[in-house]
């Protein structure tokens, strides 16, 4: 495996250069904010200037290259690294973004963000995310290079700190990482020894970073952080692994050049001061009385750099353009991800009692067989989450033809790899486990919300009703959790032609992540063609009229999922009753007003929201004149009937309640 960047031979002079430059626009950025993290710029100059200038494939013009490299800074604290990086390097960066580093409105701002600054892959700060987000990210280019060998070689390049390393979801990442052989993978290790408390000392003196990751299956290399001699060559040799993943130790000194704080916590998240700066740059060689200083002949030595990766792209257009015609089209589909016509694709409905997790199963394979691009898998929980593609091969190690990815015991870490998937851009992936796992996932899901990123989570086994195994089990506050994220779209559908929506909407859903919420237990049928009933289609709108009465409505049943059957049976029973399904609150809210007083009429305060989860988040939409059949506490160990009955989850129970607001 070699870079298709013919690399120059290394200029130690202008390297030591280029890293000075680097280190005064972070010293700067940072004094003007009155606020950031220099340590970590000071420190990481060398081995970022050695990355940037001879390895990194990266076009500043055309930043969405298909086959670029990508670069993650997961310690996104030191971000003035990257923003100093991105101006020199010529992206649209200006020098004016630099001094308004962390200020509202700015390119600039405290931690990385992806849809904020062009030439930023992934949104980093919280430790860990990044290292992840790098591993998804190189599984996609493994999996495109396997489908494309000719058209796709490119390397994902990181940083990462002691602090990346220290956090679970990184250990999680990196062992799929190492069983994959994820050999695009490279990340250089700041081993700079020093957290905001002081020395990692403190807390992580009980293992040796390096066999850690031998013992994952990485190659580790070592090198000086600040010779850029042993940095390069240490880079040159990573390339030629195909087999394994990289992670080069490289030594630091946090803060370097910094007479009175190098090498201490004091540097780590707090300006130097007017007169450490002075001296900081008198150290550096740098002009103490100048201010974002950038040299001509830097900008000069930066416009080569882009000029050679400049080319590398002109050949590689060349030669996609030389591709036969089908290759062609196979290849950029999986960047445009178009949709078919969904609702062609369906299957039949069986018209009979059946688990969510089944329909919504048969659902995702119905348009995986259309729909190269999608890929996903569980945390080996598939044959519970009804998530195997059928006739696909499983990705394996070394082996990324197929789309069934097996994520391992690993719920965070497949969140944030389904992340650098998306964010590579070549596949859309699904990660499925049991809903009250959502937990060990939520900040991966609360990035993708955050990033817009079109992640799939398929949750099953979704209330109180799997029974048996008992409340550690039993998803209680999740509903409530997840509806909590900004941008997070969740669908809870009631039967098999609910699902089959459930699964299109998230398909349609480019702005953003979509959970599905799914049932273990069968459901009964809803015989949609009889009098009365909307077309599932409806779901689309997050909620719609199901079952109506004559005239206006005397009171309102508002259910979803497991729970729809429980409110049409009560509505059959209750004098003036509508029952309004709604299998997303966050879609429901988006309608126009007019849709909304349509489905629930203002003039109708009496309503009844029937769910097997906590109350909370529903209040606005039952009205203060109304009532909840909801799961306040946790649930219980026992067969679901004996749950439904103890817990209040029947026929009967809803409408007493119903009647009970007539008074």
């Amino acid at each position: 495996m070699t870079s298709t960047l013919a690399l120059p031979e290394i200029d130690k002079d202008l390297l030591e250069r280029l890293a000075r430059t680097i280190r005064g626009l972070a010293i700067d950025g940072v004094e003007a904010a009155n606020s950031g993290h220099p340590g970590m710029p000071l420190g990481c100059a060398d081995m970022a200037a050695v990355l940037w200038y001879y390895h990194l494939n990266a076009n500043p013009a055309d930043p969405d290259w298909k086959n670029r490299d990508r670069f993650v800074l997961s310690a996104g604290h030191g971000s003035m690294l990257i923003y100093a990086l991105l101006h020199l390097a010529g992206y649209e960066l200006s020098l004016e973004e630099l001094k308004n580093f962390r200020q509202f409105g700015s390119k600039t701002p405290g931690h990385p963000e992806n849809f904020v600054t062009r030439g930023v892959e992934t949104t980093t700060g919280p430790l860990g995310q990044g290292f992840a987000n790098g591993v998804g990210m190189a599984l996609s280019a493994h999996m495109m290079h396997a489908r494309f060998p000719e058209l796709v070689d490119h390397f994902v390049y990181g940083i990462v700190s002691d602090g990346d390393l220290m956090e679970g979801v990184a250990a999680e990442a990196a062992s799929f990482a190492g069983h994959h052989k994820l050999g695009r993978l490279i990340y250089l290790y700041d081993d700079n020894q020093i957290t905001i408390e002081g020395d990692t000392d403190l807390t992580f003196t009980g293992e040796d970073v390096a066999k850690r990751f031998e013992a994952y299956g990485w190659q580790v290399l070592r090198a000086h952080g600040h010779n850029v001699d042993a940095i390069n060559r240490a880079l040159t040799e990573a390339k030629t692994n195909p087999d394994q993943p990289t992670l080069i130790v490289c030594r630091t000194t946090i803060g370097f050049g910094s007479p009175n704080k190098s090498g201490t916590a004091g540097v780590h998240g707090s300006p130097l001061g007017t007169d450490e700066t002075k001296l900081t740059k008198k150290a550096l060689g740098l002009d103490p009385e100048k201010t974002f200083d950038v040299p001509a002949e830097d900008l000069e030595a930066w416009k080569k750099c882009a000029d050679r990766v400049a080319e590398a792209q002109k050949a590689w257009e060349a030669k996609l353009a030389a591709a036969d015609e089908q290759t062609r089209k196979a290849f950029l589909a999986h960047y445009e991800q178009s949709l078919p016509d969904l609702k062609e694709l369906r299957p039949e409905s069986g018209g009979k009692a059946v688990a969510t997790r089944k329909s919504a199963g048969a659902a995702e394979n119905a348009y995986a067989a259309a729909l190269p691009w999608l890929a996903g898998g569980s945390a080996d929980l598939a044959p519970s989450t009804n998530t195997l593609i059928k006739g696909e091969e499983s990705i394996g190690a070394g082996a990324f033809e197929g789309r069934n990815l097996h994520w391992g015991i690993r719920e965070h870490a497949m969140g944030s790899i389904c992340n650098g998937m998306v964010l590579h851009g070549a596949f859309r992936p699904f990660g499925a486990t049991f809903l009250v796992f959502s937990d060990y996932m939520r900040p991966a899901i609360r990035l993708a919300a955050l990033m817009k990123l079109p992640v799939v989570y398929v949750f099953t086994h979704d209330s109180i009703f799997l029974g048996e195994d008992g409340p550690t089990h039993q998803p209680v506050e999740h509903y409530a959790a997840l509806r909590a994220i900004p941008n997070l779209t969740v669908v809870r559908p009631g039967d098999d032609e609910e699902s089959f929506v459930a699964w299109e909407i998230a398909l349609k859903n480019t702005e953003g992540p979509t959970a599905l919420l799914l049932s273990r237990q069968n459901l009964p049928w809803l015989d949609r063609a009889g009098k009365g009933l909307a077309a599932a289609d409806e779901a689309e709108r997050g909620g719609y009229v199901l079952q109506d009465c004559d005239g206006d409505p005397k009171v309102i049943l508002i259910a979803t999922g497991s729970e729809l059957h429980l409110a049409l049976e009560a509505g059959k029973q209750l004098d003036g009753a509508r029952v309004v399904s709604m299998p997303s609150v966050e879609l429901f809210r988006s309608q126009p007003k007019t849709y909304r007083d349509d489905v629930l009429p203002p003039s109708c305060r009496r309503r009844v929201v029937i769910e097997s989860g906590i109350r909370q988040g529903w209040h606005d939409i039952a009205t203060d004149e109304g009532a909840f059949v909801t799961q306040d506490t946790f649930g219980a160990s026992a067969p679901a009937e004996n749950l439904a009955a103890h817990f209040g989850f029947t026929v009967d129970n809803v409408i007493e309640i119903a009647k009970g607001l007539e008074g």
